[in-house]
């Protein structure tokens, strides 16, 4: 039998580099600088938690199969100071237990009811703008593509966290329905960004989803000339070309499959002063799902620096916050009004997701970590007040520096 070899935290730490890329996983060192390239959820995540253990985001994101190809990565290393903190034991002991469960496949019918329901208002919105000529039809029309829009995003969110359809290819095919076609958004652009925002929930410098400057700032903090560790990757000239796309082609052809139906659609309204109806209806509507999604995260706590991969758990619980509602009112916010459950075990079905928060709940009180659900009118209040006092600090006319902090946000690319 061969004796164990260990290295240390530290020494992992200096393989934090693209070109140089170690993880561990339950205290065994892989080496996954080549594998990072072709990673199926991107090279962002892997390489934000590079040089640390990450069995927490790793438990989260795959299922049980994935643990057989670690093998072929392992370095023959394993950590010496290799422990887990009581936070992140009953973490794995939930993941165990709902795996043990089979709740991660019990996905119920929610797919094939949402795609039903999106084919219906499809053909109703196609009724009223092609058929009807009342304005009232079409105003209603409108706001029932903005619906149409909401619904079909939760099914692309949905098959891009977990596989919603029988196998891989359909799943990709209701991906690029969902997303491209349907909605006009690109499933292997929302991929790349969503999972570096799992990864480093509310981060400043490496989230994406909270970098909007210089509209909005949901921190002073931005007003620091703060760099994004994100998108100054994709500011380089070359990177678009290196980088590697998913289903390109079908990407592309997707997006040109909604740009040909959604303006030919809007042509058909009768006069100008209706087509603007038409649209601004649609993005109104569907602008409540954007607000949500804003809500969930922009009012939470933030920080500056690299997501850690030692303390997940605590990490998603700041990040993030949780919208109350009736159960009825579960299709409307696609189960996204879990945010925090959502987030911490993002391959559960979202019909599960109500089911398992009495646990989280308990796991927080349990560890004294914050569970913050409010209403939607609450959340609200919260995010303007956030918004609000970064805007006054951002126009602090007193400020001694001579760039004021409106300047800096201005001129500060993240």
């Amino acid at each position: 039998m061969m004796e164990k070899k260990y290295i240390t935290s530290e020494e992992l730490k200096e393989h934090n580099k693209a070109e140089d890329l170690w993880i561990s996983i339950q205290g065994k060192v892989y080496n996954v600088t080549e594998w990072c390239k072709v990673h199926p959820g991107g090279d962002v995540p892997i390489l934000n938690l590079a040089g640390q253990d990450v069995t927490d985001a790793f438990l989260a994101y795959h299922p049980g199969s994935a643990w057989k190809y670690l093998d072929n990565f392992f370095t023959g290393y394993h950590l010496k100071d290799f422990k887990v903190s009581e936070v992140s034991k009953d973490y794995r002991k939930l993941v165990y237990e709902f795996s043990k469960l089979g709740l991660f496949d019990k996905k119920e019918h929610v797919t094939s009811y949402t795609l039903a329901s999106v084919a219906a208002m499809f053909l109703i919105v196609l009724y009223g703008v092609l058929r009807c000529n009342s304005v009232w039809a079409h105003l209603g029309s409108g706001m029932l593509l903005g619906l149409l829009w909401m619904q079909s995003a939760y099914v692309g969110h949905d098959s891009g966290h977990y596989m919603v359809m029988t196998n891989s290819g359909f799943n990709k095919l209701a991906q690029i329905i969902s997303g491209n076609c349907l909605t006009g958004i690109s499933i292997a652009w929302w991929k790349w960004t969503h999972n570096a925002h799992h990864i480093a929930c509310n981060s400043l410098d490496y989230d994406p989803d909270l970098q909007h400057m210089p509209v909005f700032a949901v921190s002073s903090s931005f007003f620091n000339s703060l760099t994004s560790r994100f998108y100054d990757r994709v500011l380089k000239f070359d990177f678009f070309a290196r980088r590697r796309v998913p289903d390109r082609a079908m990407n592309i052809i997707g997006i040109l499959v909604f740009w040909t139906w959604f303006p030919l659609l809007v042509s058909c309204l009768p006069n100008l002063p209706e087509r603007v109806m038409f649209v601004f209806a649609s993005f109104a509507v569907c602008s409540i799902q954007h607000i949500q999604f804003c809500l969930n995260h922009f009012a939470a706590n933030v920080y500056v620096g690299a997501p850690s991969g030692n303390d997940w758990f605590e990490k998603q619980t700041s990040g993030t916050l949780d919208i109350s509602c009736s159960t009825w009112m579960d299709w409307f916010f696609g189960g996204l009004q879990f945010q925090l459950e959502h987030h911490l075990f993002p391959r559960l079905p979202r019909c599960q997701l109500r089911k398992i928060s009495p646990l989280v709940i308990d796991l927080c009180k349990k560890h004294n970590l914050p569970y913050r659900t409010l209403s939607f009118w609450e959340a609200n209040q919260w995010t303007i007040r956030t918004l609000r006092t970064a805007a006054l600090q951002a126009r602090d006319l007193t400020n001694p520096d001579p760039k004021n902090l409106l300047w800096e946000a201005v001129n500060t690319h993240g």
